[in-house]
């Protein structure tokens, strides 16, 4: 059966109303669901008893079973979860502060192979659906301190951009008030640089943040790290980015992973400021990689990953520098899944 998830609340109005049901009903439903976390359609007893039978009779309300989770000393809590074909995805809660950041999955594996990824070494296997989606933003939030999720980002197992409408219909659920109502500037959007999302993207009309994982200033770097750059070259991808931030007046984050031997040295940070001289709405978030023996990844040495900061602050581009969390428990995108996927 279909997992009432995968509706919005247009859709489920309409259904409904084919029901000859009342359509305020769709907001009941969801309020169940989204804000009281209940799943179990016998409970919702504010509706009648025939509508809870046909919701049974046609719905599920979730399939994800916890297979793993690990946390960190940091506090950061990775989640594996199968899913009802036997899938592995993951997701992870990273606290810090006041804040706490979900990072969650889009597609069962990965299509696109970056050097620096364990979740495409086991192959792409399906898209996620839009209900699987939010299941994972729901688990997460009842996993949170307070039950309380800050900000989100798609930035694991999977390309969004790869999966685009399921991927925007779950954040504008998340984003309503029958439901999570997390604002949208809280929402982020991380891509390996799909030309065509981002300009989609840009004509949404939502707040929400994009960020691109770039790793490299040349292209010869960057298409030996992330094959895509081959079809989305650098100077396509950096014009679509300023063509994004024009239209919709959002800063771009730049995601840079620092790998030891690949694309930390002094001339990358030369080459990467000469790339971003003059666009005013980035920023460049520098992140010392995790190790990825699957991989062969380590991070740079610290003052290797100092002097590449100062570099890029000295002339003058936007930059921060991410502490990595969770490397004890190899929070790295995939290492959870790969571990049972090797089983």
């Amino acid at each position: 059966m279909r997992d009432i998830r995968d509706l919005n609340l247009q859709e489920l109005e309409e259904l409904l109303l084919s029901w000859k049901e009342n359509k305020f009903h769709a907001r009941q439903i969801f309020a169940w669901i989204y804000q009281k976390g209940v799943q179990d359609f016998s409970r919702m007893s504010d509706l009648s008893a025939g509508l809870r039978k046909m919701l049974s009779d046609n719905f599920v309300c979730g399939s994800l079973k916890l297979a793993d989770k690990v946390t960190s000393a940091d506090g950061t809590e990775k989640f594996l979860f199968e899913l009802k074909d036997k899938n592995y995805i993951e997701a992870v809660n990273i606290p810090a502060y006041e804040r706490v950041t979900a990072c969650i999955s889009t597609q069962a594996g990965c299509k696109f192979s970056c050097a620096f990824c364990a979740s495409g070494l086991p192959g792409f296997k399906r898209n996620l659906t839009c209900g699987e989606i939010l299941e994972e933003f729901a688990y997460l939030k009842d996993q949170a301190s307070g039950g309380k999720i800050t900000n989100l980002v798609f930035m694991g197992t999977g390309e969004p951009f790869d999966n685009y409408d399921n991927v925007l219909k779950a954040i504008r659920v998340i984003n309503a008030d029958y439901a999570f109502y997390l604002g949208a500037r809280h929402i982020t959007i991380s891509t390996c640089g799909i030309i065509p999302g981002i300009e989609k993207l840009s004509k949404e009309g939502l707040q929400i943040e994009l960020s691109v994982s770039l790793h490299a200033g040349d292209d010869k770097k960057r298409s030996a790290i992330m094959p895509v750059n081959k079809k989305y070259p650098l100077r396509d991808l950096i014009e679509a980015c300023r063509k994004y931030s024009e239209a919709t007046k959002r800063q771009v984050t730049f995601e840079y992973l620092l790998i030891k031997g690949k694309n930390s040295a002094l001339l990358d940070a030369q080459n990467l400021s000469s790339m971003l001289k003059g666009f005013r709405l980035a920023k460049v978030n520098l992140i010392p990689a995790n190790p990825v023996k699957e991989c062969a990844i380590e991070p740079p040495e610290r003052k290797d990953v100092l002097t590449f900061r100062d570099y890029l602050l000295k002339s003058g581009i936007n930059v921060t520098l991410r502490r990595s969390r969770g490397e004890d428990i190899q929070a790295a995108c995939g290492q959870l899944r790969l571990k049972y996927e090797k089983k």
